[in-house]
């Protein structure tokens, strides 16, 4: 199937999906925005995104994917689960948010060809997002580091966490230094994404961020080192630099790592431990052991779980959590076949990114930025699109008048 040029449209697409997965609670704003207007802006960023795929895809054409077969899939105990209305008519609502979501990534994925076009778009548009951040801190710098979130950097303008800052920072740092190593882009234009988001970074005193960072480079630069100078020389000054900052700055670094919490604290994972025990303790009956108890707000007895495979398994069943390993088996398993590339580094970086995220945040079971990351690493992983030759059309015939025809011999 040939794919053609992407349309400029299909990054529009990309950052209404984005908005859509910012949600709407967190910090308080400088202007104070209802929840119900935030949430008719997503939503609606939503329904806009579908109607603007559709419209660039009239002839439903897409690349055949796992991901997305797999996602589609994850519907089933979605619905089946929220159908007796355990959690309200929300669930029915969020199957019906997830099930456009998925819609609208099966329309995009007539343009995933391999290439870096996602990755671009992806960078730019969570870019944005973080230039909103920035904003909000020099606008009101009380309002962006409030007491009730300890001084860690939030989104005064938009409602954003911390984590959720850390997170779009993360990946975009990531991704914009494969980009750089491999070639792909220049150095100037690196570092204006790559420094202000590692500052942003830094001010939201975000472990899983950081640490999903380090990790997710140290595999995809491992995976380029092989074929690539570059990636070779940096991962060494890397070790280098990160050893030497280790030993010089060893107190700095396990105060901003502690972030004021007793040692108590922090091995209980700031709270996350009792919540899970205590889910887990949970009585269920076998249908909800299965299929869960339907799309929810990823919470248990009005607590945040933080933790992907135990909202997966307290929302969508035994049977989510089987679909969502599935993901990362089979995304984790083409990376692996793939030769090196950088195409393949960024994948590699996005898988691990999620992977090691999903212990402490939720949000691989529903519309999310998580479902965002590895589906830019799906259209890094899909193979290359056949073009079709061009038809050279034959020459006419000319007419060859009776007299001058060749008799036929008979």
């Amino acid at each position: 199937m040939e794919t053609g040029r992407t349309p400029k449209l299909v990054g529009t697409v990309w950052g209404l999906l984005i908005l859509n997965t910012l949600g709407s609670t967190g910090a308080e704003t400088v202007v104070p925005l209802p929840r119900s207007l935030i949430q008719m802006v997503t939503m609606g960023a939503l329904a806009v995104a579908f109607s603007l795929a559709l419209a660039l895809n009239l002839r439903l054409r897409v690349r055949a994917s796992a991901f997305l077969f797999l996602l589609t899939l994850l519907l089933v105990p979605s619905v089946i689960s929220s159908a007796d209305l355990e959690s309200g008519f929300g669930a029915l609502f969020r199957c019906a948010r997830l099930g456009l979501f998925v819609g609208t990534l099966w329309l995009l994925s007539r343009w995933w060809d391999g290439g870096p076009t996602f990755v671009r778009h992806h960078i730019r548009m969570y870019f944005a997002v973080l230039c909103t951040v920035a904003a909000g801190a020099l606008v009101s710098p009380g309002a962006a580091m409030p007491d009730l979130y300890g001084g860690r950097l939030v989104g005064a303008l938009w409602p954003l966490t911390p984590p959720q800052i850390g997170q779009y920072a993360a990946v975009i740092i990531g991704l914009a230094l494969l980009l750089v190593l491999s070639r792909q882009t220049d150095r100037r234009s690196a570092a204006l994404v790559i420094v202000p988001s590692l500052l942003l970074l830094v001010l939201t005193h975000t472990r899983t961020a950081t640490l999903g960072l380090l990790v997710g480079l140290t595999l995809a630069i491992g995976s380029l080192a092989l074929t690539s100078a570059a990636a070779r020389r940096f991962f060494s000054w890397a070790v280098l630099c990160a050893a030497v900052a280790a030993v010089a700055f060893a107190s700095a670094l396990h105060a901003w790592f502690l972030r004021g919490q007793s040692e108590e604290n922090f091995s209980n994972l700031t709270g996350r431990a009792k919540v899970w025990d205590a889910l887990l303790a949970a009585p269920r009956t076998v249908g909800e052991k299965v299929f869960g108890i339907g799309l929810g707000d990823k919470s248990f007895d009005g607590l945040p779980i933080d933790n992907s495979w135990l909202a997966v398994y307290h929302e969508q069943g035994l049977i989510g959590i089987a679909l969502v390993a599935t993901v990362f088996v089979v995304l984790g398993g083409v990376a692996l076949l793939r030769p090196p590339s950088p195409a393949r580094a960024c994948a590699i970086f996005l898988i691990s990114y999620c992977a090691l995220a999903s212990y402490t945040e939720a949000g691989l079971g529903d519309a999310s930025p998580y479902l965002l990351h590895l589906a830019v690493a799906a259209s890094l992983l899909a193979s290359p699109a056949a073009a079709t030759p061009p038809v050279t059309p034959e020459p006419p015939r000319r007419r060859v008048p009776r007299w001058a025809r060749t008799p036929e011999v008979t």
